[in-house]
C-alpha cells in the first residue's frame, strides 16, 4: 500500500498565478539565493520575473482581488 503512495506525483502550484501545474509539464526556476519558484508556463514566469507584475491586479490569475488591492 505504501507504495502506491509513493509513485504519485508531487501536486505542485504555479507561485504567480496559484494554478495547478500538471505533472510533466511547467518550469522549474531557483533564484540566486536558492528559493525555488514554479511556474506552469513562460507566461507566468514572464510577468513575474521579467515584468515584475503583481498578480493580484491580472484577472487571468487566481490571486486576483476583485475590489482591487489595497
Amino acid at each position: 500500500m505504501q507504495d502506491e503512495v509513493d509513485n504519485m506525483p508531487e501536486r505542485r502550484v504555479c507561485s504567480f498565478s496559484h494554478e495547478e501545474i500538471e505533472p510533466g509539464t511547467g518550469m522549474m526556476f531557483i533564484r540566486r539565493d536558492g528559493t525555488v519558484l514554479w511556474f506552469k508556463d513562460s507566461k507566468a514566469r514572464k510577468n513575474h520575473t521579467k515584468l515584475k507584475r503583481n498578480p493580484r491586479r491580472l484577472k487571468w490569475t487566481r490571486r486576483y482581488e476583485k475590489g482591487g488591492i489595497k
